[in-house]
C-alpha cells in the first residue's frame, strides 16, 4: 500500500518535463548536419531587367528604328540623344502623320528633330490650337516648312502668350493668324526680347502708336528685326541722305517692307547707283519719299535699260534723265510697251518728239497717265480752248488734272470774265487759291506759281484720321492713271 501511493504522487510529476522535453527543437545526428545545395527556381516572369540589359535593349530598339528611317531616305545622324519611339510602328505613324500636312522626305531632313515630336501629345494639340486661331489648313504645310519647331511647342506656355501679345499691340483677332501665316517663326520669339524692343524704338522715333497694328500686319517680319543691327542703322542712313527722322518713321507707317531692305546689299548701291545716272545727291531724299521701293529692287540693270529706252525713243540725254527721275522716281518700273503708247499717242496729235522730249522731262507723270482719260482731255483742249499746242508744251502737267472736276469749271469761268491767262496760271492752284484769282482785273506776274513737284516736308504734315484700307495705301484707284 505504501508503494503504491508513492506511485501515485510520483506519476503527475513526469508531466511538466516531458513538455519541456517535447519544447527542445529537434536536432539531428552529428552526420547529417551538412547541409545540401539549394535546388535552383526557374526565373520569374516579373523579374527586373538589369541597367546594363535595359541600356541593351534600348540600343538594340533604336538600331532597328535607325535601319527603318534610313531604308525610306531619312538620315538619323541628328537624333543621337533625342528621345524616340521604341518601335518600328510608332515611327511610322509619325512619318505618316506628317506626310499627312503635306511634309516631304527632303522636308523632314532639313529638320529631323521632328522626329521627337509626339503625334498625340505634341503634334495634334499645336495643329488644333493654330486650326481655333484660324490659321488656315491650306497653309499649314508651308507653315510647317519654315518652322517646324512650332511642333516642339506647349500650347499655354509657348504659343498662347505670343498671341496674347499681338492682340496687345492692337493687331486685330481676326488679323492674328494671317500675321502667323506669313511669318510663323513669330510664334518662337520672347516676348521680352527682340519684339517689344523693336516696336519701342519705332515708337520712339515717330511712329504713331496707333499705327502699329496696322503696320505688324502687312509686315510682322519687323518683329523679328533687332534694332541695333537692322532697325537704326536704315533710319540713321536715310537721314543721313537728308530725309528728316520723323519723314523715316512716316514712310516705314504706310511701306514697312522697306525695313527689309537690306542696307550694305541693296539700300546703299541704289542710292550710289541714282546719284551715277543723274539724280543729285540732295534730291535722293526726294526720290526716296516719293518712290520708297527703289532702294530695294534690281536698280542698276533697271537704270542703264530705261535711260537707253528714253535716249533712244524720246531724245533724253542723262542729264535730263537724271531729271526725269527726281521728278518721277517710277520711271524705272515703266515698260517699254507704256512708254511707246504714251510717245505714240503724243506724237500721233501733232506733237514734235523734241516736244514730247520737253513734256516728259517737266512732267514724266504723262508716261503713266490713262492713255483715255488722257484722250478726253486732249479732245477738249482741242475742240473748246481755242489754244495751241505750244501751250500744252509749256505746262504738259495739264494732263494730269481731272477734266470734269478741274479743267472743264475752270475754263468756264476764264472764259466768261474774258481772261487771257496761261495754263499754269489757271491750273496750278487750289480751289481757294482760284476764286481769289477770280476777283483779280489783272494778272500779275507774281501770281504765278512754281511748277508742281514733291515736297518731302509733306510727310511731316499732321496726320488725319482715316479708315482707309490698307491696299488704299498703296494703290491708288484714280483711273487717270495706269
Amino acid at each position: 500500500m505504501k508503494f503504491m501511493a508513492i506511485t501515485a504522487i510520483a506519476k503527475p510529476s513526469l508531466l511538466p518535463s516531458l513538455r519541456m522535453q517535447l519544447a527542445k527543437p529537434y536536432s539531428t545526428p552529428q552526420r547529417s548536419r551538412v547541409r545540401a545545395r539549394p535546388i535552383p527556381s526557374p526565373p520569374s516572369l516579373y523579374a527586373r531587367p538589369s541597367l546594363q540589359e535595359m541600356k541593351s535593349q534600348r540600343e538594340e530598339n533604336r538600331a532597328r528604328v535607325y535601319e527603318f528611317l534610313r531604308g525610306i531616305g531619312i538620315v538619323p545622324d541628328e537624333l543621337d540623344g533625342l528621345e524616340l519611339p521604341v518601335t518600328v510602328e510608332v515611327m511610322r505613324e509619325r512619318i505618316d502623320f506628317l506626310h499627312s500636312l503635306g511634309l516631304t522626305l527632303q522636308d523632314i531632313n532639313n529638320y529631323p528633330l521632328v522626329l521627337g515630336c509626339s503625334v498625340k501629345k505634341n503634334m495634334i494639340p499645336v495643329l488644333d490650337y493654330l486650326g481655333k486661331l484660324g490659321v488656315r489648313k491650306s497653309t499649314f504645310t508651308e507653315f510647317l516648312r519654315r518652322y517646324p519647331q512650332v511642333l516642339h511647342s506647349s500650347v499655354a506656355i509657348d504659343l498662347a502668350p505670343v498671341v496674347k501679345y499681338l492682340q496687345g499691340i492692337d493687331i486685330k483677332p481676326v488679323d492674328v493668324p494671317r500675321v502667323l501665316e506669313k511669318y510663323p517663326e513669330l510664334l518662337g520669339f520672347k516676348l521680352e526680347g527682340t519684339m517689344s524692343t523693336s516696336v519701342a524704338y519705332l515708337v520712339g522715333i515717330g511712329v504713331a502708336r496707333r499705327e502699329v497694328g496696322r503696320m505688324l500686319t502687312k509686315y510682322p517680319e519687323l518683329l523679328g528685326m533687332r534694332v541695333g543691327r537692322v532697325i537704326k542703322p536704315f533710319v540713321e542712313h536715310l537721314e543721313g541722305i537728308g530725309l528728316p527722322r520723323l519723314a523715316v518713321a512716316r514712310l516705314i507707317e504706310k511701306q514697312p517692307h522697306i525695313l527689309g531692305f537690306g542696307l550694305e546689299d541693296s539700300v546703299k548701291p541704289n542710292l550710289d547707283a541714282l546719284v551715277e545716272f543723274g539724280v543729285r545727291k540732295e534730291a535722293l531724299a526726294s526720290v526716296v519719299a516719293q518712290y520708297p521701293n527703289i532702294i530695294g529692287i534690281e536698280l542698276k540693270s533697271k537704270l542703264a535699260s530705261q535711260q537707253r529706252l528714253f535716249e533712244g525713243s524720246i531724245l533724253v540725254d542723262r542729264e535730263e534723265f537724271g531729271k526725269v527721275l527726281e521728278k518721277m522716281p517710277q520711271v524705272v518700273s515703266l515698260t517699254r510697251g507704256t512708254v511707246v503708247k504714251h510717245v505714240d499717242f503724243l506724237t500721233g496729235n501733232g506733237f514734235m518728239l523734241s516736244q514730247v522730249s520737253r513734256m516728259v522731262v517737266a512732267c514724266p507723270q504723262l508716261l503713266a497717265l490713262n492713255l483715255d482719260v488722257m484722250k478726253m482731255s486732249f479732245d477738249f483742249f482741242r475742240a473748246e480752248m481755242d489754244r495751241d499746242l505750244e501751250d500744252l508744251v509749256a505746262f504738259p502737267a495739264f494732263f494730269t488734272y481731272g477734266l470734269e472736276s478741274t479743267i472743264r469749271p475752270r475754263h468756264q469761268m476764264i472764259a466768261k470774265k474774258g481772261i487771257k491767262c496761261s495754263l499754269a496760271w489757271m491750273l496750278n492752284c487750289t480751289d481757294a487759291k482760284f476764286e481769289e484769282r477770280m476777283s483779280y482785273d489783272t494778272i500779275g506776274i507774281e501770281e504765278m506759281e512754281a511748277e508742281p513737284s514733291f515736297d518731302v516736308n509733306t510727310l511731316l504734315e499732321p496726320r488725319e484720321d482715316d479708315s482707309e484700307d490698307d491696299s488704299e495705301d498703296e494703290d491708288s484707284d484714280d483711273d487717270e492713271y495706269v
